[in-house]
């Protein structure tokens, strides 16, 4: 009786951790249709190569060494078999197989951050040569300090420090933003962007309707995002537990947006659309770090917070020539902090300066390695496109096709 009730919490488990997982993937897809809607017409088919590219580019080097420099062991040749991590006290119950594909569908996440902001003048190829650094070494590496439990350069462990990530608000979203914000700095703004006297000028985007639907398609698969991270659902803790993140996940998101909808109103006399999106992204950052412990007004509360920083962040990063088309660094890096920042007050285990200590090396590692990467590829092959290329758009240069081609000028 007590291995039939095992196996069948192990389906359960199991189950419930591909589900979580596919959800997950499903957020490329959002990240592809809100970057898409964005962009301006001529560099729609680029976003869109990047994203596709991107999430097959992480799989394969997650499976190749990442997962491996995470977590230990040899996944490529092996396998990923057997039952339960090794050196844990108690096995698993749910198949490790179905934990690689949970964490490999966060990895394209982090990439996917780093699409958006530099959009429209950067390099295909260069892209996705940063993405092979970025998915293989850079975010395995802060990974197994951080979800991995080993110590960083072999100093301390983050854990020991008090430090408490529950999906990544810092671990994915913050280190998608550092590797973002170390590009968009070597990369420059796009031409037009900003006037003589430094004012920034509003490049909008092309499709608004595609940009609202991404965000819905994230804000679903955030569920599982932060729902899987849980690892359980078959017994009646964790399916509480299940329950409190999946409210506490939407409540965020639709404080977040309201955050940003009414500072915005506030700010410039108009619902702004693009800045209400980023809201309810920004929502969903926030409570990522502890979205287990908080009561449902305090993960509104949270978001709430969350969004209106959102939009301050990015009329900052503008004042600061920081060019970045979707707010991808203030949605995840600012807002990412804010999250790891704001745990330990509804989670006694966490310490606030286990935090800040974790925050700092996770942006540290990130920011600096990526920046080297960015750097070797600006030398060697180059990041940005052509000023005439910019100009017609990155989507005839770097793919020889448009996404609208019967709306095009001729």
């Amino acid at each position: 009786m007590e291995n039939d009730i095992f196996q069948l919490q192990y389906a359960l488990d199991t189950f419930y951790f591909l589900v979580c997982g596919a959800l997950v993937m499903w957020m490329a897809a959002g990240f592809a249709m809100l970057e898409a809607g964005l962009v301006r017409s001529k560099n729609t088919t680029e976003i869109l190569t990047k994203n596709v590219a991107l999430f097959a580019i992480s799989c394969t080097m997650y499976m190749v060494c990442g997962y491996a420099i995470m977590y230990g062991g040899d996944y490529l040749l092996s396998g990923i078999t057997g039952n339960g991590v090794e050196g844990a006290e108690e096995p698993a119950t749910y198949a490790p197989s179905a934990d690689f594909f949970f964490q490999v569908v966060f990895v394209a996440t982090a990439m996917s951050i780093v699409s958006g902001a530099v959009a429209e003048r950067m390099k295909l190829w260069a892209f996705l040569a940063f993405a092979v650094v970025m998915t293989g070494f850079i975010y395995p590496m802060e990974g197994s300090w951080t979800w991995g439990g080993n110590p960083v350069f072999g100093l301390y462990t983050l854990g020991d420090l008090g430090f408490l990530d529950f999906a990544g608000s810092g671990i994915v979203h913050m280190a998608g933003a550092a590797a973002a914000l170390a590009g968009v700095l070597l990369l420059g703004a796009r031409k037009g962007k900003y006037t003589a006297d430094g004012k920034a000028v509003a490049i909008p985007g092309a499709n608004l309707p595609l940009a609202t639907l991404g965000t819905f398609i994230l804000w679903l698969g955030w569920f599982g995002f932060n729902g899987g991270s849980v690892l359980a659902t078959a017994s009646v803790d964790s399916a509480n537990s299940v329950a409190v993140v999946f409210m506490n996940t939407n409540a965020a998101a639709a404080g977040g947006l309201i955050g940003a909808l009414l500072l915005a109103q506030i700010l410039f006399g108009k619902a702004d659309l693009t800045m209400a999106l980023n809201g309810a992204l920004a929502g969903l950052v926030a409570i990522t770090a502890g979205p287990d412990t908080p009561s449902a007004l305090e993960a509104t509360v949270i978001g709430a917070i969350g969004g209106a920083l959102v939009v301050g962040s990015i009329l900052t990063l503008d004042k600061l020539k920081i060019d970045d088309p979707v707010g991808a660094i203030s949605v995840h890096g600012v807002v990412g902090l804010f999250g790891l920042l704001v745990v330990p007050y509804t989670n006694a285990d966490a310490k606030l300066t286990g935090q800040l200590i974790g925050a700092l090396t996770i942006f540290g590692w990130v920011f600096v390695t990526s920046f080297a990467a960015w750097f070797v590829l600006k030398l060697v092959i180059g990041i940005r496109v052509s000023d005439e290329d910019e100009y017609n758009g990155v989507d005839l240069s770097e793919c020889g096709m448009e996404a609208y081609p019967e709306f095009t000028n001729k």
